[in-house]
C-alpha cells in the first residue's frame, strides 16, 4: 500500500510505493508535472530533500532557466537504443560504439541538460571552443578537425532522432562558421621507389628471418605486401578474404592472367580485378602448407619420436591471411627499411598499400572511374585525396597554351636560335629535342598495366 503526504499546502506531494524503499516526490511547476526520487528511506530526510527540490524548480522558473521540454540526454538515450537495433548487421559494432563513446565522454557532459531547442548554431560553436580550450589547459593534444566533425555528426543524428519523435521541429545549422574547407593532404603512400624498397626488405626478411620458426610468418607478410599493393583491398577486406573468394583467370581484353576477387567489407559485397603482379604472391599463399608450430605434441621417448604432422594445404574455406595483418611485423619491416613515416611525417600503415595501389594506377594512366569501381569507392574521394597530388594528371599541353601572337613570336625566336637548321629531319637542336621527346612518349606508351607494383628480382 502506498504511503502519501502533502507538503507546502498541497503544492508538493511526497509518497512511497509499496514495492519501493525510497520516497518519491512530485509537483506541478510551469504548467508541467515533475517527478523525482529523493533516494532517502527516512521520512524526515526525504521531506527536506523534496522541499529543496521543489524550491529549486520554482527558482529556475522565476529565472527563466526551467527546461520544460525534452533534453538532449533524453534524445541521446532514444537514439542509442534505436540506432543499435536498426543498424544491426549493416554497421560495424565499433562504428556504433564510437557514437556511444562520443556521447558519453564529450557531448552529454556539455549538452545533456539542455533542452533540444537550446541546441543552436551558437551553442555548437561554443562546444567546439570548449573542446579546444579544455585540451589546451590540460596540456593535451587539441582535437583534430576530423574528431570535432565526427562529434558534431553524432550530435546531428541525435537531433534527427528527436525530430522523428516530434520533440524538435527543425534541425539547426551545425556547420562550422570558419575553415569551411579543410586542408587537403596526401594520404600516406609509397612511391614506386619506396614500394620497391619495401618489398625488397620484406623479401630479405622472409629469406633470412631472425629465427627459423618465424619463416612462415615472414613469407606470409612478404606476399601480403605484394597482394595488397596489386589489388587495392582495404585491410579489413583482406582479413575477411577466403580462398574460395579468389579465382585465377585470364582477362579477355588483355590476355593477361589476373585475380578476380569477391570482396566483403565496409561496403558489403563487391568485386575486384587485380593486376598481373598479384598472381604469383597468391599462388604462393595457396600452395603454402599450414603452420604446424605449437600443434606437434612433445615426444617423451628419444628413441621413438612421434611422427611429424601431415602437411595440410589451405582449404577453400580457409582465410587467405589467417594471421591477420601482423601489425608488429609490418612495423618492424617499415622501421628496417626506414619507411615508417612519409614526406609529411605521417605514419604509414597497412592502409598505405591501398593508397599506393590507387596512386600508382593513376600514374600509369588508368581511368579514374574504373579505379573507383575496382576499389569500391567514389570518384570524388579519389580526386580529392589521390589525383590532386599526382603530377601525371596535369596536362602540360593544355596548361602551357600560348596566344597566337605570342606563339608566332616564340616560333621566330626558335628559328633564329636554331640558325636555320631546324627545317631538316632531326636537324639542329630543336630536332634533337623533338626526337628525345618522342622517344620518352613511346616509352610511356609501352608501360604495361601494373608494372610499377609488379615484383622484380633486382
Amino acid at each position: 500500500m502506498d504511503d502519501h503526504h502533502a507538503l507546502l499546502g498541497g503544492k508538493l506531494q511526497l509518497y512511497r510505493r509499496g514495492n519501493s524503499r525510497f520516497w518519491q516526490c512530485s509537483a506541478s511547476v510551469g504548467g508541467k508535472q515533475w517527478r523525482a526520487t529523493t533516494k532517502q528511506e527516512k521520512f524526515t530526510t526525504a521531506q527536506k530533500v523534496a522541499e529543496d527540490w521543489y524550491l529549486t524548480l520554482q527558482g529556475k522558473q522565476v529565472a527563466g532557466t526551467l527546461v520544460t521540454e525534452k533534453t538532449v540526454a533524453d534524445a541521446a538515450e532514444k537514439f542509442t537504443r534505436e540506432y543499435e537495433v536498426i543498424t544491426e548487421g549493416e554497421r560495424s559494432p565499433k562504428w556504433v560504439q564510437g557514437h556511444q563513446i562520443r556521447l558519453r565522454l564529450h557531448l552529454l557532459p556539455f549538452f545533456g541538460k539542455m533542452g533540444l531547442s537550446e541546441v543552436t548554431p551558437g551553442a555548437v560553436q561554443d562546444y567546439r571552443v570548449h573542446r579546444i580550450e579544455t585540451a589546451t589547459k590540460a596540456g593535451a593534444k587539441t582535437p583534430a578537425r576530423s574528431t570535432l566533425h565526427d562529434e558534431v555528426v553524432t550530435l546531428r543524428l541525435v537531433l534527427k532522432a528527436a525530430i522523428r519523435h516530434g520533440w524538435l521541429t527543425y534541425l539547426p545549422d551545425l556547420s562550422p562558421p570558419y575553415k569551411t574547407q579543410g586542408k587537403i593532404v596526401h594520404r600516406p603512400w609509397f612511391s614506386p621507389e619506396e614500394y620497391k624498397q619495401l618489398y625488397t626488405a620484406s623479401r630479405d626478411w622472409a629469406r633470412n628471418p631472425p629465427q627459423p620458426q618465424y619463416r612462415w610468418n615472414a613469407e606470409q607478410m612478404h606476399d601480403y605486401i605484394l597482394f595488397m599493393g596489386n589489388t587495392g583491398l582495404r585491410p579489413d577486406e583482406a582479413g575477411n578474404l577466403q580462398h574460395r573468394d579468389v579465382s585465377i583467370v585470364t582477362d579477355h581484353a588483355t590476355g593477361q592472367t589476373i585475380l578476380e576477387i569477391e570482396v566483403r567489407g565496409k561496403r558489403g559485397v563487391g568485386f575486384c580485378k587485380s593486376t598481373p603482379g598479384a598472381v604469383r604472391p597468391y599462388e604462393r599463399l595457396l600452395n603454402r602448407p599450414k603452420p604446424t608450430r605449437g600443434k606437434q605434441k612433445r615426444s617423451r621417448s628419444v628413441k621413438k619420436p612421434k611422427a611429424p604432422l601431415p602437411v595440410e594445404l589451405p582449404e577453400p574455406t580457409d582465410k587467405v591471411f589467417p594471421q591477420g595483418g601482423q601489425l608488429k611485423l609490418f612495423n618492424r619491416i617499415l622501421a628496417k627499411a626506414k619507411l615508417k613515416a612519409d614526406r609529411d611525417g605521417k605514419p604509414r600503415t597497412a592502409y598505405s598499400l591501398r593508397h599506393t595501389y590507387i596512386c600508382l594506377r593513376l600514374m600509369e594512366g588508368a581511368d579514374i572511374y574504373q579505379i573507383a569501381k575496382n576499389c569500391r569507392t567514389s570518384v570524388e574521394m579519389i580526386e580529392k585525396h589521390y589525383a590532386a597530388h599526382i603530377k601525371n594528371t596535369l596536362d602540360a599541353a593544355a596548361i602551357n597554351v600560348m596566344r597566337p601572337k605570342a606563339a608566332k613570336a616564340a616560333e621566330k625566336m626558335a628559328k633564329a636560335g636554331a640558325g636555320g637548321n631546324g627545317k631538316g629531319k632531326g636537324g639542329g637542336k630543336s630536332g634533337q629535342l623533338a626526337k628525345a621527346a618522342g622517344t620518352a612518349l613511346a616509352m610511356d606508351a609501352d608501360l604495361a598495366p601494373g608494372t610499377l607494383t609488379a615484383e622484380t628480382n633486382g
